[in-house]
C-alpha cells in the first residue's frame, strides 16, 4: 500500500552554527550541493515524491533561501514562507506558526539540512495505518557516539530519545524526514521556541504512549552538520555523477597557473596566480591572493576584506 502526502513543511530556520563560518555567508540550506543549492535539491526530492505545496520556515540570511527556491514554480510546487522572527522558534514551533500556510492536517516535515533518497509513500501509509500523530524515518544507528538515537518498543512505538554516545547504542537514527498530525503542534504556546526532540514529543511520549512512531528503512541519507560532513557530502554526489565541474559556482576565475584539486568553489571567486587550494571550501567572493597556498580549509571572505581561514573539521 502507498499513499501520496501533498503538503511539506521544511524547517530552513536554524543557524547553522556547526557549519560556520559558510553559514556566515548563506543559510545551510542554500549551500551549494555538487551544483545545486541543498534547498532545491530536497525540493525537489519532494515534488518527486508527489508532494505539490511546501512551507518553508526563515530566520537566519532568508534572502539566501527565497533567491534560490522563489515561489518553486521551476520546481512544479507552490512554495510559501513563515517568518521567525525575532528569534528561531526550533524544531517544534516552526511548525506550530507554520500550522496555517501548511494547508492540511497531515503533511511531511522535513529537515533542511540533510538529503535522503527515502520513498516517503510507505512512510505516510504506515503512518495512516498506525493513527499516530507523528511517523519519524528512522533507519539503525550505527554511529551512536556521533548521533543521538531514538528508542522503539516491539510495536515500533517511540519510547524515548538518547543522547549520542553509550546511551544510543542499539537505537534507530532519526533522518530527518517524518509525517505529522496538526494536532501534535497546536497545544504548543504560539511564538515560543521549542524543539520537537528534547521537547514537545518527549512530552507526548510521556502522556500519549503510540502517539510517536518508528518507520524503519534503509533509506540511504547524507548529512551537511559540519564543514567536513559537506565536503564529503559534495563530493560523494560529484563522484557518482563523474563531474568535478559541479564544485565551481558561477562568475568562477582561476588563474592558469593556479592548481585547484578537490575544492569546492562558491559564486564570484578568483584564484589568483601561482595558488594552490586542494580539498578546501572557499566562499562567495572570496579573492584568494597570488602565491598563497591552502590545504583542508575553509575560506570566506572579512569584513576588512581579507580572508578568515578555519580548518576544515568535521
Amino acid at each position: 500500500m502507498s499513499l501520496s502526502l501533498r503538503h511539506a513543511l521544511v524547517l530552513t530556520a536554524g543557524l547553522g552554527t556547526r557549519l560556520r563560518p559558510l553559514t556566515d555567508v548563506r543559510a545551510k540550506p542554500a549551500i551549494p550541493v555538487a551544483g545545486e543549492p541543498l534547498v532545491r535539491r530536497i525540493v525537489a526530492w519532494l515534488a518527486a515524491n508527489g508532494v505539490a505545496d511546501l512551507g518553508l520556515t526563515l530566520h537566519h540570511r532568508p534572502d539566501t533561501v527565497t533567491s534560490v527556491v522563489g515561489d518553486g514554480s521551476d520546481l512544479a510546487v507552490r512554495v510559501r514562507y513563515s517568518w521567525e522572527q525575532p528569534v528561531v522558534l526550533g524544531t517544534g514551533g516552526g511548525p506550530r506558526q507554520a500550522l496555517p500556510i501548511v494547508g492540511a492536517e497531515t503533511f511531511l516535515i522535513v529537515n533542511g539540512d540533510t538529503l535522503t533518497d527515502l520513498d516517503v509513500r510507505p512512510l505516510a501509509a504506515a503512518h495512516a495505518a498506525s493513527g499516530a500523530l507523528v511517523t519519524l524515518a528512522l533507519v539503525p544507528n550505527r554511529e551512536p557516539r556521533r548521533y543521538g538515537g531514538v528508542r522503539l518498543d516491539d510495536e515500533r512505538r517511540v519510547t524515548g530519545f538518547a543522547s549520542r554516545g553509550p546511551a544510543a547504542e542499539g537505537s534507530y537514527h532519526f533522518i530527518g524526514v517524518q509525517v505529522a498530525h496538526a494536532d501534535a503542534f497546536r497545544s504548543l504556546a504560539a511564538g515560543v521556541p521549542v524543539n520537537s526532540i528534547g521537547g514537545a514529543y518527549d512530552e507526548l511520549v510521556a502522556t500519549r504512549p503510540g502517539s510517536i512512531r518508528g518507520y524503519v528503512c534503509d533509506a540511504a541519507f547524507w548529512d551537511i552538520g559540519t564543514a567536513l560532513d559537506y565536503w564529503n557530502t559534495s563530493f560523494a554526489f560529484m563522484d557518482r555523477d563523474g563531474d568535478d565541474a559541479l564544485a565551481r559556482g558561477q562568475r568562477v576565475r582561476v588563474d592558469a597557473s593556479a592548481r585547484v584539486t578537490r575544492s569546492i568553489l562558491w559564486d564570484d571567486v578568483e584564484v589568483g596566480p601561482g595558488c594552490t587550494l586542494d580539498e578546501c571550501i572557499v566562499g562567495d567572493g572570496v579573492r584568494v591572493p597570488a602565491g598563497t597556498s591552502y590545504r583542508r580549509v575553509v575560506l570566506v571572505a572579512a569584513n576588512d576584506g581579507g580572508l578568515r581561514v578555519s580548518p576544515l573539521a568535521g
